[in-house]
């Protein structure tokens, strides 16, 4: 594995919105540093990854619970999640299924992965090329408070961070 394919572990930082466009942002962060990754998703994808976020299970599953439940129910397992490319302003990712002595691959929105590794207590990476391309920020040099993170985000257009497009 090339440094450039190296996964990162990243977790969710938070949600927001867009303030120039109202579009749900999910924020990435590297464990192991400031580097923060706001990916823009759908607003569906948003509500099920806050719901997750704040402990509230609906009185009846969502997609991804279903997708959950059908993944465990087969024998299968989520080990990790990848946010594997961005290409043309758009995420990809791949979510990883081990399912017996298989390990299967299956490629996904990241705003969708992330939803299913947080019903699974699954690890959520990036590769080190993504952030590359993404020009991910490093708070740390800059300031590692919230408020600076919204300033940045206010000042940055999504073309520069790859626009999550539904």
């Amino acid at each position: 594995m090339s440094n450039t394919d190296e996964e990162l572990q990243v977790e969710i930082k938070g949600l927001m919105l867009d303030p120039s466009s109202n579009v749900p942002i999910v924020i990435l962060r590297d464990i192991r540093s400031q580097l923060f990754l706001p990916i823009w998703i759908g607003v569906f994808e948003a509500n099920a990854i806050a719901l997750r976020l704040e402990g509230v299970d609906p009185p009846r599953p969502m997609t991804h619970d279903l997708l959950r439940s059908v993944v465990e129910n087969l024998g299968g397992r989520v080990e990790k999640i990848v946010i594997s490319d961005l290409k043309e302003s758009t995420f990809f990712a791949v979510i990883h299924v081990r399912n017996h002595e298989r390990t299967l691959a299956i490629d996904a929105r990241p705003s969708d992965a992330i939803a299913l590794a947080l019903r699974t207590d699954s690890p959520i990476y990036v590769l080190r090329s993504v952030l590359d391309k993404a020009q991910a920020v490093d708070l740390a040099t800059q300031a590692n408070d919230e408020e600076k993170l919204k300033k940045w985000l206010e000042e940055i257009s999504p073309e520069e961070l790859g626009k999550w497009t539904m």
